[in-house]
């Protein structure tokens, strides 16, 4: 064969790999945006920008989630966590610090029982934010008022602030992925 033929063939096969390459790319960007939504940018922010860096991130986040047992409450487990956290709520009048504490704690033994691992925050965070990505940044800012609040920094205007945060997402996980009852 030419060798110019054969240059040229090399080349073009090149081109269609890179351009191959940079559509499956935009392609898992654009799904991982609409996925992850404003978790995309934090993590895009916590990637320093550098956004292959970021997809894989959220993409490990996607396997190490997909690997859970993650099931939905029983009825019976439902009715208990809202009754706890009803009680939780009334106690906020007059201790607010501790009803944070207790929202956070709830909220914990709410992903344990719906198969999240729960050892570490940031790890709970990043695995929630797989399902429920436009309420994990609520649970980032109510976790972050709580350990401002132990040291001094936040109010009991912050608290509430934590409070509503944390109970956006506890509502969401105690009615999350629910078997629809039979007629």
């Amino acid at each position: 064969m030419n060798p110019v033929i054969v240059a040229i063939v090399a080349i073009v096969v090149l081109v269609a790999i890179g351009i191959a390459i940079t559509v499956m790319r935009g392609r898992t960007r654009d799904r991982l945006q609409k996925q992850f939504g404003p978790e995309y940018e934090h993590q895009l922010h916590e990637a320093e920008g550098d956004r292959l860096k970021a997809e894989s991130a959220l993409l490990e986040r996607e396997k190490r989630v997909e690997k859970f047992d993650i099931r939905p409450l029983a009825p019976e487990q439902q009715a208990r966590f809202a009754d706890d956290w009803q009680q939780v709520q009334a106690k906020f009048v007059d201790d607010p610090q501790r009803s944070v504490s207790l929202a956070d704690a709830l909220l914990a033994e709410v992903m344990k029982a719906r198969g999240y691992p729960v050892q570490d925050f940031d790890q709970r965070a990043a695995d929630l934010s797989v399902e429920h990505p436009r309420l994990v940044e609520n649970y980032r800012s109510a976790h972050d008022i709580a350990v401002r609040h132990a040291r001094g920094q936040a109010d009991t205007d912050d608290l509430r602030n934590a409070f509503i945060g944390y109970r956006a997402l506890f509502e969401e996980l105690l009615r999350a992925d629910q078997p629809e009852l039979a007629h």
